[in-house]
This record gives structure tokens, sequence and C-alpha cells, in this order.
């Protein structure tokens, strides 16, 4: 995989946790419904849980 596309790749993962976080936070701020903001935390969560584990790979990659 060329070191663009991995680059690409952490950028997306990095963005969608951003964005789901931002989402999370302006849900709350203006006292939307407690599920979904506790919906977008958890997809947060994941999210950042699968841009860990695509750096980790990533790193790995490149070490070897």
């Amino acid at each position: 995989m060329p070191s663009t596309l991995q680059n690409l790749f952490i950028v997306v993962a990095l963005l969608a946790v951003t964005t789901v976080l931002v989402l999370g936070l302006w849900n709350m701020m203006k006292g939307g419904s407690p599920n979904r903001s506790q919906s977008l935390m958890r997809l947060r969560v994941l999210l950042q849980a699968v841009a860990i584990l695509f750096v980790m790979i990533v790193i790995w990659m490149l070490g070897r």
C-alpha cells in the first residue's frame, strides 16, 4: 500500500472521529436527546479504536 494511501486513510479516520465528537458535543450543548448524545459518543469510541488500530498497523508496516 503506497504511503500516500496510508496517510489518506489516517486523515479520513481522524476526520470521522472529530466529526462524530463535534456532533455529539453539539447535541449536548443544544439540549438534544441524551440517547442521541450517548449513541454518538459510543460511535466516537468505536471510530477511535479503528483509527488507533489503523495507525498501529501503518506504523508496524513502516517498520518492516
